[in-house]
């Protein structure tokens, strides 16, 4: 360590020194061996071992159990602004490589997977939407927008607006408030609608930028429903979950005989139709608000016939104490879908919830086939698209469990 530390210093207990050593970067309240005097929320502090060994700076955050968050482990770091651009630049270079032409809709920033804990951006085109969850990137996210639209602009992006969807309660855990607008700069215009369109795998979409589920889009299921679109030709599909119809077009598309898309909210089917008309797939399509797990029952009774099924739910756990009941939901749903496919039908089935390890997944599958007295052959394992980078020391960022199945 060459340079005199001018941060705050923790020094934080034996268990959390190896998960630091490993590469994951948060340190919890309860690991915490001081509590230097004078801090203020969102600063830098720095992490020492027992021993006095650097490890790494990082937020405080006060209010947050995740009271830092690791920025760098080089002790020479000094966290200027060109440190932050540097991280933007890499989280722009890594999309434009593994999205290729799917660079205009992509998640740009990742938190803790681009080394830019609590943050997350998506592109839309020329519009961004972020979502700050950690006190200290709140506090500079003024210059971090502006870097954002400095970099993409020498890609040849003309950001147009950034649109804030900070309505999400866990900002609350850092002390934050909830709200949702434009955010508003001298460097960047204000988009004269929140409404904007997208192209993924050939269907373009409308999509909500302040009024739609998290940032308006899911872009982590991208190639998931390419996937799906691919094995749907000449098949009767039922999307379940469908929200905005992705799955449910990506199968029409890729050549479906028919698709009826289901969803417990009015608006979500609404929107899809909207979609489905958009791309001129109405003449193969039908939508239905209902309760899957209503309908999935009703279904059997009325022995309807579908060749292939999919499963997209929204987490039903946000948390390890609720992961039991999620484990049934997901079960309930999944013996359903099999006991109403035929032999040689097909199953795609996911989860999004990162609590919900793929292990339990896949015993929760296993059981699911069990009880409905089928075996599955698998056809696909997949997981969040690569604009979702997963750190392997940090499992938080692995979350989405995706797999594709034949019955027989």
């Amino acid at each position: 360590m060459k340079s005199k530390r001018i941060y705050p210093a923790f020094t934080i207990s034996k268990k959390v020194e190896m998960s630091l050593k490993n590469g994951h970067p948060w340190v919890y309240c309860d690991e915490l061996r001081n509590e230097p005097e004078g801090l203020k929320n969102g600063e830098l502090c720095d992490v020492f071992s027992e021993k006095g060994s650097y490890l790494g700076t990082g937020f405080l955050s006060l209010n947050s159990k995740i009271r830092i968050r690791i920025l760098s482990d080089n002790a020479n770091e000094n966290f200027s602004e060109n440190f932050f651009r540097r991280r933007i630049r890499y989280a722009i270079d890594y999309r434009k490589t593994v999205m290729g032409g799917d660079f205009s809709a992509c998640r740009l920033i990742f938190g803790e997977a681009d080394g830019m804990p609590g943050l997350t951006i998506d592109k839309y085109g020329d519009i961004l939407v972020s979502q700050v969850l950690s006190y200290g990137m709140d506090m500079i996210k003024d210059m971090i927008f502006r870097l954002l639209v400095e970099e993409l602009e020498k890609d040849g992006v003309k950001v147009s607006g950034i649109m804030e969807r900070n309505d999400v309660s866990i900002r609350k855990l850092e002390g934050l408030e909830q709200y949702k607008g434009w955010y508003r700069a001298e460097f960047l215009p204000e988009p004269p609608s929140n409404i904007t369109e997208i192209t993924e795998n050939g269907i373009r979409y409308e999509v909500d930028v302040e009024n739609g589920q998290k940032t308006g889009f899911f872009l982590d299921q991208k190639y998931n429903r390419l996937a799906v679109s691919k094995i749907a030709n000449g098949k009767k599909v039922l999307d379940c979950f469908t929200h905005t119809g992705s799955f449910a077009l990506n199968a029409a598309m890729g050549g479906a005989r028919h698709v009826t898309a289901v969803d417990v909210s009015q608006f979500a089917v609404d929107t899809a139709r909207e979609n489905a008309e958009r791309n001129g797939l109405t003449d193969r399509m039908d939508f239905l608000c209902a309760d899957v797990f209503d309908l999935l029952p009703k279904l059997l009774e009325e022995k309807a016939d579908y060749d292939m099924i999919i499963l997209d739910p929204p987490a039903f756990t946000k948390s390890r104490k609720t992961v039991g009941s999620a484990e049934r939901g997901y079960k309930e749903i999944n013996y359903r879908a099999m006991r109403l496919l035929p032999r040689g039908g097909y199953l795609a089935t996911c989860s999004c919830s990162h609590f919900m390890e793929n292990r339990l997944f896949v015993k929760m599958v296993m059981s699911a086939a069990k009880d409905a007295g089928v075996q599955l052959k698998l056809i696909e394992a997949r997981q969040q698209a690569p604009d979702h980078p997963i750190l392997l020391n940090v499992p938080e960022t692995d979350y989405l469990k995706f797999y594709l199945f034949q019955v027989v």
